[in-house]
């Protein structure tokens, strides 16, 4: 008499996109290359959206209604299987069991979550809010924790940390938001005595945004008040930035059994029909960067060495993106981290991986695979 085994179930992915930021879109189109990447004869997939209002979603499993179309951006509440219906994760360790609600309908259960992907970009998600959640709730997901979540997203922090740990960054000023609500004309001062010292053009940034959205390039005085204004549209506090010359440079890290690697790194060039790479040249232009950077043997294994060192001063998981400058002086200097960098067709971070042999399957595969054998909590 045979014995009838039940073969185990495939770890359940939940993807989780969408969010409250002004990346949303950008999340979308991010989420739907994962969905359509990930491996179906190894996980089963569950897509949830998260709205412009925070209402989270069950949606359709549709990558191809996920990607930028005629330069119309996508949305979540155009993916939502209701209009009104809501997914709940449950707060308990000991319960990962996801449930969908409708108004005036029993909840439904929808099985439990092994490992939660989340593609959310900015405020609301990739700054540790959402890692948090994820921690009351047992859940491991993929990519940095709490703090690094938090420090990576805090453009003010994130240079703070990178200074103590002996990493160059460039020349930046911070107006928080009760120095702009209190006295303008003194955080105006501030920003035109940084200029005194470091020159003219500035770049006046939100302080926790990304996707270059809300960044101003700024000549001269005329145009500072303007361009806060963009930028406090964004986020209250912001950063202002001398203007660094050099080649922007970026590479990307990865986490390996042995630990973090780096990517071959990737150079953005100057685009001819934008001030800078702004959020039309990433996304909608379709700005191609130049995988490998053709900066020669010491220079890639320099930036790769820093690169490491900044996903390990964060205290990183995952993956990073590092972007850099290299100056007219053959020096780097570290702009910024992207703890969940963009995933889309023409992002840098999976175009570097690529090149570095590491397929855009491979990659997701390694990234889930991570995350699952991590616990949550203090680790």
């Amino acid at each position: 008499m045979s014995e009838n085994t039940q073969s185990p179930r495939k770890p359940r992915v939940a993807v989780v996109f969408g969010g409250r930021s002004s990346e949303h879109a950008i999340s979308v189109v991010t989420a739907g290359a994962v969905l359509n990447a990930i491996d179906r004869t190894k996980y089963d997939v569950l897509p949830i959206g998260i709205t412009t209002d925070g209402r989270w979603a069950l949606t359709a499993d549709a990558p191809e209604r996920m990607a930028i179309a005629d330069r119309s951006l996508p949305n979540v509440s155009d993916l939502a299987e209701s209009e009104q219906g809501g997914v709940v994760l449950s707060v308990d360790p000991a319960n990962r069991e996801v449930v969908h609600t409708e108004p005036g309908s029993v909840p439904k259960v929808l099985g439990e979550v092994d490992v939660v992907f989340p593609m959310l970009h900015g405020p609301y998600g990739e700054d540790g809010t959402l890692q948090g959640l994820l921690e009351l709730s047992g859940v491991p997901y993929v990519g940095a924790g709490v703090l690094a979540s938090a420090v990576g997203q805090d453009k003010e922090y994130m240079k703070r940390v990178f200074t103590s740990f002996g990493l160059p960054v460039g020349p930046y000023e911070v107006i928080r938001p009760r120095e702009w609500d209190q006295n303008p004309a003194a955080a105006r001062k501030k920003i035109v005595e940084f200029a005194a010292d470091h020159g003219w053009p500035l770049f006046v940034k939100p302080a926790r945004g990304g996707s270059s959205m809300g960044i101003t390039k700024v000549d001269d005085l005329a145009g500072l008040d303007e361009a806060i204004e963009e930028a406090r549209r964004h986020d209250p506090k912001i950063l202002v930035e001398s203007l660094l010359r050099g080649r922007e440079i970026e590479c990307g890290v990865l986490e390996f059994e042995d630990g973090p690697r780096a990517s071959v790194p990737a150079e953005i060039p100057p685009v001819t029909d934008h001030d800078f790479y702004d959020f039309e040249a990433k996304y909608i232009d379709s700005a191609s960067g130049i995988v490998p950077a053709p900066i020669g043997d010491e220079a890639t294994a320099e930036v790769q060495r820093l690169a490491v060192a900044a996903y390990e001063a964060v205290s990183c998981e995952g993956l990073v993106r590092a972007d850099f400058f290299l100056t007219e002086d053959g020096e780097f200097v570290i702009n910024e981290i992207n703890t969940m960098p963009g995933f889309t067709p023409i992002s840098m971070y999976p175009r570097m991986w690529q090149e570095s042999g590491v397929g855009y399957p491979e990659l997701v595969d390694r990234l889930i695979q991570a995350a699952l054998t991590r616990s949550t909590g203090l680790r």
